[in-house]
């Protein structure tokens, strides 16, 4: 962990997901439909923390929490948020864009939902800018 912010760094090669360091805390990034569901279904236990902008196609986001805290900290929430942004069709969005926020025990996948697609028991909104890896936390991400 850095002193001064996020601290970011990113590991991907070969996997099906991306990996960022933020603020000590491990983030997973999907890349595409299947590997979502890989991430999701996969590699996340249900204690995690699991992010998707709110509508359009993104990838799946995976918070690890292996202390398993009640909740994240706020900027590495409104990090992953942000993450979860700049990976989906939202990326160009002008103003704040809602995402999901709930535990990977709370994602399913009924049966014949198309790779990707999944349905959250309960969720929290989360309301941010959509930035990529290595872009901290800027202006207006207050709220």
């Amino acid at each position: 962990m850095s002193a001064g912010g996020a601290r970011e760094a990113m590991a991907s090669k070969g996997r099906a997901f991306r990996t960022v360091e933020v603020d000590g805390f491990t983030v997973l990034v999907g890349k595409g439909d299947r590997e979502n569901d890989a991430l999701t279904f996969g590699e996340a236990e249900p204690h995690d923390f699991w992010l998707h902008v709110a509508g359009p196609a993104g990838s799946h986001v995976v918070v690890r929490n292996p202390d398993n805290l009640e909740e994240l900290p706020r900027a590495v929430k409104e990090r992953a948020a942000a993450l979860a942004a700049w990976h989906s069709k939202a990326r160009d969005a002008k103003g704040k864009v809602e995402v999901h926020l709930c535990r990977v025990a709370d994602v399913s996948k009924p049966k014949g939902f198309a790779p990707g697609e999944v349905r959250l028991r309960r969720w929290t909104p989360v309301r941010v800018y959509a930035r990529p890896e290595g872009e901290g936390k800027g202006k207006g991400d207050e709220g």
